[in-house]
């Protein structure tokens, strides 16, 4: 009783957590590491789902109506499955615009900007490439955005979330420098994708996509453009297939008999395969897949 009657006499600033939907595992994960004990993150698409394409299931609907706060990707990457989200959780404070809503894109440099936009050009996004934090270099900017954010929503705690901020940082330079060391004797290898989901990965370490087997985004590959890629492997003899794990590897293992080119799942988000469970796992993970002969 008397345990009780003090947690009741607390101030209720040391009671409130933010409860923050974030879009996908990553930015759960870099919001816990900069939150810590004063946020609560409800991750909306899991790590193996297709990033694009999310179910606006009931369950999501009620996430979004009990949500403090919302951080998304951005770049278009949710463009398909977050708005009917906002629209139907009907909570002011996740609709863009508001104080309470972060768009990571903004503060990020986007590559592979298309000079028109046009469909028959497949499902591009206008603004770039969105899956930029398949660039561990890009990882340091989007904590610090999320650490701003958290400090202007709850100013309170603004120091702690500066501290988090300053320690996450510390323990990521170190792994960039050994990712840094891994990946130094791969510059200029020459790769395939099935789609440029790891375009921000490949500039971050070298790295020459010379075809992707979809002929264009989000657009499935045909017989004669399958044909166009055996081509090009043969004639310049890159290393790998770098496989997404949301699309079939059918035409991937096709491509595979005919030319003996390996094919390397490659994991986009934490939970995209069942050993990722964190940020530093991923990458770990991406970089000694390359590494492996």
């Amino acid at each position: 009783m008397k345990k009780l009657l003090f947690i009741l006499l607390l101030p209720a600033a040391l009671l409130a957590h933010l409860n923050i939907a974030v879009t996908y595992p990553y930015i759960g994960a870099l919001t816990r590491a900069v939150g810590g004990d004063h946020v609560t993150t409800v991750v909306l698409a899991k790590g193996n789902w297709d990033p694009h394409f999310v179910v606006p299931r009931p369950s999501l609907i009620a996430k979004m109506r009990r949500a403090d706060a919302l951080i998304m990707n951005g770049g278009q990457l949710e463009i398909g499955w977050l708005p009917p989200l906002i629209r139907r959780g009907n909570n002011p404070k996740v609709n863009p615009g508001a104080p309470t809503f972060l768009n990571l894109a903004q503060g990020i440099e986007l590559i592979n900007k298309p000079s028109e936009v046009d469909r028959a050009n497949g499902d591009i996004h206008p603004a770039g490439n969105p899956h930029f934090h398949l660039d561990p270099h890009n990882i340091p900017l989007l904590a610090k955005q999320i650490a701003l954010f958290l400090a202007s929503i709850d100013a309170e705690h603004k120091s702690i979330y500066e501290k988090n901020l300053e320690s996450f940082n510390a323990e990521w330079e170190k792994n960039l420098a050994r990712w840094t060391r891994v990946m130094a004797p791969k510059q200029g290898m020459k790769v395939v994708q099935f789609h440029d989901n790891l375009a921000y990965f490949n500039k971050a370490y070298g790295l020459i996509n010379i075809a992707t087997i979809e002929p264009l985004p989000g657009i499935p590959p045909s017989p004669r453009h399958t044909l166009d890629v055996i081509g090009k492997i043969r004639a310049e003899h890159p290393c790998c297939i770098l496989h997404d794990v949301y699309h079939s590897t059918k035409t991937a293992e096709y491509i595979r008999d005919k030319t003996g080119i390996r094919v390397i799942l490659m994991p986009h988000d934490i939970g995209a395969l069942e050993s990722i469970d964190s940020l530093t796992a991923l990458f770990d993970y991406l970089t000694k897949a390359l590494t492996d002969d």
